[in-house]
């Protein structure tokens, strides 16, 4: 089986130029099949305020009205996006820029109204890992903006982490899976004061142990129990780390 690397990065990383060229460098050194997930949410809130658009927040997570949507959709699928492509491009690495509206390749529902009403957000449904990996297969390296549609002809804003990991998840059957998850330590740190406390591989057992010690908390939580379901679903290996150690080999691997 070949190997896919999936790498899902947040917007602080591609959204400053000098920060986003050492990261295609970092990608483009990648060996093999390999995608590429992205956010871009400060850009958002940026370009919201310029409109005059408020940005409104729970819990971290963005609430998306109509506004708010416009907004996100030319920042994510247009000028993130495209940013991206064209450093690849440079890098000649044949990258193709996607939302998941494109060639159906991700649909969602949009999330329920309970407590908040997040608007026009998506909970991911379905993956067109066929065509995904057919473009794949072909040498196309695809990347992916955080968003999709309910094929009813809205699109819809959805988590950037959701997707790279229902993309893993999907395209497990096709190729041997690497899901790496970059963010601004070089790991699961075992000392948040000690950069270089990283803990190099968490199983179901440390993770328990780890959650009950307090090591283990806040976000961290469920991007964690998110990995533990790739890896369940037939991901290889799940990685969290820096995104300039993408193709170096460090981080916390998480593994079944």
């Amino acid at each position: 089986m070949e190997k896919l690397t999936i790498v899902k990065v947040g917007g602080k990383i591609v959204e400053e130029e000098a920060s986003l060229r050492r990261l295609l460098s970092d990608f483009s050194a990648i060996e093999g099949y390999k995608l590429l997930v992205h956010g871009g949410g400060r850009s958002a809130t940026r370009l919201a305020e310029q409109l005059g658009i408020e940005s409104r927040m729970v819990n971290g997570r963005r609430i998306t009205d109509e506004e708010t949507l416009r907004v996100v959709t030319m920042v994510y699928g247009g000028l993130v996006n495209k940013n991206i492509v064209a450093g690849l491009q440079a890098l000649d690495v044949n990258a193709l820029g996607l939302t998941g509206a494109d060639m159906n390749l991700v649909r969602s529902d949009k999330r329920p109204v309970k407590e908040v009403d997040y608007g026009f957000v998506g909970d991911v449904k379905e993956v067109n890992a066929g065509l995904l990996a057919s473009l794949i297969g072909k040498g196309i390296v695809p990347v992916l903006a955080p968003l999709t549609h309910d094929k009813q002809g809205h699109l819809l804003n959805t988590n950037a982490d959701t997707i790279a990991g229902e993309a893993a998840k999907a395209l497990a059957p096709y190729f041997e899976v690497t899901l790496m998850y970059c963010f601004e330590k070089k790991g699961v740190l075992r000392d948040e004061q000690d950069d270089e406390s990283v803990i190099p591989q968490i199983d179901k057992p440390l993770f328990e142990d780890l959650i009950q010690k307090g090591i283990v908390q806040g976000g961290m939580i469920p991007k964690l129990e998110n990995a533990f379901e790739a890896v369940d679903a037939g991901v290889k290996q799940v990685v969290i780390t820096q995104a300039s150690e993408i193709h170096r080999g460090g981080g916390t691997v998480i593994a079944s």
